[in-house]
């Protein structure tokens, strides 16, 4: 963490809503005239789509079901701790990009599935903004979650999580529901010891409930929308939080403890422009101090 280059990360597994949560923030950076260097969680993945593929066969072959992009043998952590480190000191680092499908690939002249080259991220930037699964990681020798300034957690229900990577994956990505649930299990290790920590690390989390039936996500043919859901919103730390003013701009809201509200789901944008503008003004004015301007 540096004044000068502060660095905010949304935290949270796929299918958790981490993208949406993404376009908040750039609605909140335009208005702002905030220039922010973005930083995609997939391109510290390890290996490139092929390269996966042929290293879960090998992991099969050898007995192990449990391989996944959730836990550090996929994902270069001690890059991505370095990039958050040289960032704070110069607002440098190494970044580079994961074509995810043919419209992101094209310009690049790669297929799908690969990363392009590492180069340096372009000077002047306000800030760093990481959007992915592992923004708050931390093991025993890398812990990413110590340089960020804002961490943000994206945590819907496991049950809602399930049906959106399902439905997702299912009609963007031509998988069978079979497909996507074998990826589910295989994950689960990793889920549970490199994923759920980071949520404990995050200044604020977002967990959205689904208010209807979700108990059999397997068979869930939609999902739940966020006027079918309510919002669970936890600040670690409530000091200097203006709840009341909170309560009063998000209508038919309540708080459950000291240091959480409860709001309609269909509140969530607006929620998070309430909550994270003010906190991105301390960080800008706080830079500002720092550089002296």
């Amino acid at each position: 963490m540096t004044a000068r280059h502060p660095i905010i990360a949304i935290t949270g597994s796929s299918g958790a809503g981490t993208t949406s949560v993404m376009r908040t923030f750039e609605q909140i950076f335009r208005r702002e005239h905030i220039a922010a260097a973005f930083v995609e969680g997939d391109s510290f993945h390890r290996y490139d789509r092929a390269q996966m593929r042929e290293r879960m066969e090998v992991a099969l072959a050898e007995g192990d079901h449990t391989l996944s992009h959730f836990g550090p043998e996929a994902n270069l952590f001690e890059d991505l701790e370095k990039l958050f480190r040289r960032y704070g000191e110069d607002g440098g680092g190494q970044v580079r990009k994961y074509l995810h499908d043919d419209v992101e690939a094209a310009p690049y002249g790669q297929p799908p599935g690969t990363f392009t080259p590492w180069e340096e991220l372009p000077r002047g930037s306000d800030a760093l903004f990481y959007e992915g699964l592992h923004g708050g990681v931390a093991t025993g020798t890398v812990d990413v979650a110590r340089h960020v300034d804002l961490l943000i957690g994206v945590v819907p229900v496991i049950n809602l999580e399930w049906i959106q990577k399902i439905q997702r994956d299912k009609s963007m990505r031509g998988y069978s529901t079979e497909a996507v649930t074998e990826t589910i299990l295989r994950r689960m290790p990793d889920y549970v010891n490199h994923i759920c920590p980071q949520f404990s690390r995050t200044h604020v989390n977002f967990q959205r409930v689904p208010i209807v039936d979700t108990s059999n996500p397997f068979i869930a043919r939609t999902i739940p929308t966020l006027d079918e859901s309510i919002l669970v919103i936890r600040f670690a730390d409530p000091k200097g939080i203006d709840f009341p003013y909170l309560l009063s701009m998000l209508h038919d809201s309540s708080m459950s403890r000291p240091n959480t509200i409860i709001c309609p789901g269909g509140k969530m944008d607006l929620a998070m422009q309430l909550i994270f503008t003010p906190m991105i003004w301390r960080l800008m004015d706080r830079r500002r101090q720092a550089l002296g301007v």
